[in-house]
């Protein structure tokens, strides 16, 4: 009985330790191929700012589509405050809000070539 488990222990550690490790190296050159041969993405994102002693943290949502068009999307956790970076064929974008202090809402886009 203790020739069996013995066996049966060593055979687990040949399944454990030969099966399919990757190396780091490998990992990143699949990923990088992945990356390269999409056709875009999404990713979202916590971003955490330190300004002197105030901290901002932000939500980052980064749709990217071939032909470098994407939008970015920064929202304040702490007052929802939203900013929308959008590039396409016609320029570079900025869509925030008019002001803070409004209640309404309203958005304006402001086109910034590049």
């Amino acid at each position: 009985m203790k020739k069996i488990s013995l066996v049966l222990l060593v055979m687990a550690c040949f399944l454990i330790t030969g099966c399919g490790r990757s190396s780091e190296s490998d990992v990143l050159s699949d990923l990088d191929k992945k990356v390269n041969n999409s056709k875009g993405y999404v990713m979202t994102a916590a971003l955490e700012v330190l300004n002197n002693d105030d901290i901002y943290n932000y939500e980052v949502e980064t749709a990217y589509k071939k032909d470098d068009y994407y939008k970015i999307t920064l929202t304040n956790t702490s007052n929802n405050h939203e900013q929308i970076i959008l590039k396409n064929d016609d320029g570079v974008y900025v869509q925030t809000h008019e002001s803070t202090q409004q209640k309404n809402n309203s958005l304006r886009l402001y086109p910034r070539k590049v």
